[in-house]
């Protein structure tokens, strides 16, 4: 692959945007300057140094956000800027896309990726990947509470009752709930269907991948194989569950 096309594919702009950069001599590939648009590069394991910034070649982006407070998962945001403008241009240029949404006032765990099948396995109801929530309740929870989210709730305009895959009380206005569903502000209308209200909601957890601790609000890291792997795990284990008869909890 050229290296203008490279350049291009990990979202330093146009095509011609990057053969500029190219000939002003503001490229390294693996350490060494190139001045040469058209010079031809196997792009797998290559680090691009641009404007002294290193960056590896990933044919895909995979990437974790821990979101804060008062940012829409939104290309088109409405009423709060996008959690887009968390990350640097180059992944916005790349078409990096949330997969899934957290409310607005919601924090913790975000998945986001360029790679459309990835997106869909990752978003698709029939996955039933497992995402764990930190509840803060604005009342005492009650144990009959935990028991109706174990056991199911009715929430309007859903014909079943919706069942969570796990719940713990994690203090005296604490719950921290496993879902693997995805529906409409789903946590706060299953607490409200079970006699609490959601005070605060923080996803820890989606699949196998645990939100890590020092990754501070607003900032982002790249997924590894390991975190990928980790990621594919739980949710392979869920989905057999599920087409065996029903996912445990």
């Amino acid at each position: 692959m050229t290296l203008d096309r490279i350049l291009q594919s990990q979202g330093f702009g146009s095509r011609r945007q990057c053969a500029q950069m190219i000939l002003s001599g503001d490229v390294l590939v693996d350490g060494v300057p190139c001045d040469d648009p058209r010079a031809d590069f196997v792009p797998d394991g290559r680090v691009l140094t641009v404007d002294g910034v290193d960056w590896r070649y990933r044919a895909h982006a995979y990437v974790a956000l821990h979101k804060p407070a008062g940012y829409e998962c939104s290309q088109k945001p409405q009423h709060h800027p996008s959690v887009l403008t968390l990350l640097p241009a180059e992944l916005r240029l790349r078409g990096v896309q949330c997969i899934g949404r957290l409310d607005q006032d919601t924090t913790g765990l975000l998945l986001l990726s360029d790679d459309g099948q990835f997106i869909h396995r990752y978003s698709s109801a029939r996955r039933k990947v497992p995402k764990v929530y930190e509840v803060q309740t604005s009342e005492a929870v009650q144990p009959e509470q935990v028991a109706s989210l174990l056991a199911g709730v009715l929430l309007e305009d859903e014909p079943q009752p919706v069942v969570a895959q796990g719940c713990e009380q994690t203090g005296s206005h604490g719950l921290r709930l496993t879902l693997t569903q995805g529906k409409y502000h789903q946590v706060k209308r299953m607490v409200a269907a079970a006699g609490n209200h959601v005070a605060a909601l923080h996803r820890s957890q989606v699949g196998g991948l645990v939100l890590p601790g020092d990754l501070p609000r607003g900032a982002w890291m790249w997924l590894e194989a390991d975190d990928l792997d980790r990621l594919a795990d739980e949710a392979e284990d869920v989905t057999q569950a599920g087409q065996g008869g029903g996912v445990a909890g």
